[in-house]
């Protein structure tokens, strides 16, 4: 693929090398020239000065023949206003803008745009350690049909096998963290104490996912 990256910050220079490192081309625009310091000095990309919303800007890194555009500058009207040129003026179908209001992002979640707030990532993600209650909402798909969303179990759960925890409240589990790392559960899974449930859920089955989630077996079936 070739990817356009607005912002060599933190985020948009890790986000370069990684890309380049699963053999991607990759273009980083930005402002400031001095950003491009942050670049490793093996990086074979292209760099490009400029207003990464500046269609002529934008064509100079190649948006033309990009298939995907990430805006992850340090300002939400910037990497907004940029996702929307890549996607409406250029046809970039893979898009994504990093917002830091939170609810700025819930907004052009809506209009199909897929963000990520990350003051309210972390906040939540903390949050979610310390008070592991209910359900919390990783993604949503583009037309807010589907939700993968992490629900923690209630004490009855532990022991089951996780076959029996989707029979019983009809979501699929995507993925188990456990110890800190990702599990793909397999037939004989069992849930353990401490595990967290990463769950795929129809929008309209959410309440009743997260009640027979939190509450025992014996209780719901």
């Amino acid at each position: 693929m070739h990817v356009v990256i607005m912002g060599c910050g933190r985020v948009g220079s890790t986000l370069a090398h990684s890309l380049e490192s699963h053999d991607h081309t990759v273009a980083v625009v930005d402002q400031n020239p001095d950003s491009f310091r942050r670049l490793q000095p093996g990086f074979e990309g292209s760099t490009v000065s400029g207003v990464g919303f500046d269609r002529d800007v934008l064509r100079e890194a190649g948006i033309e023949r990009a298939d995907a555009f990430a805006a992850v500058s340090s300002g939400d009207n910037s990497n907004i206003l940029a996702a929307r040129v890549a996607r409406e003026t250029f046809g970039v179908d893979n898009v994504v803008a990093r917002i830091y209001d939170p609810g700025r992002a819930e907004v052009y979640q809506r209009l199909g745009i897929p963000t990520v707030a990350t003051v309210r990532w972390t906040a939540d993600q903390m949050l979610r350690r310390i008070i592991p209650e209910g359900a919390q909402t990783e993604w949503v798909d583009p037309s807010g049909t589907i939700h993968l969303a992490e629900i923690h179990v209630a004490a009855g759960w532990i022991g089951q096998p996780a076959t029996t925890l989707e029979a019983a409240s009809g979501a699929r589990i995507a993925f188990i963290t456990r110890y800190g790392d990702g599990l793909l559960p397999r037939p004989d899974t069992v849930i353990q104490d401490g595990d967290l449930i990463h769950v795929l859920i129809r929008t309209d089955d959410l309440e009743k996912v997260e009640s027979i989630f939190t509450n025992d077996p014996e209780v719901e079936l």
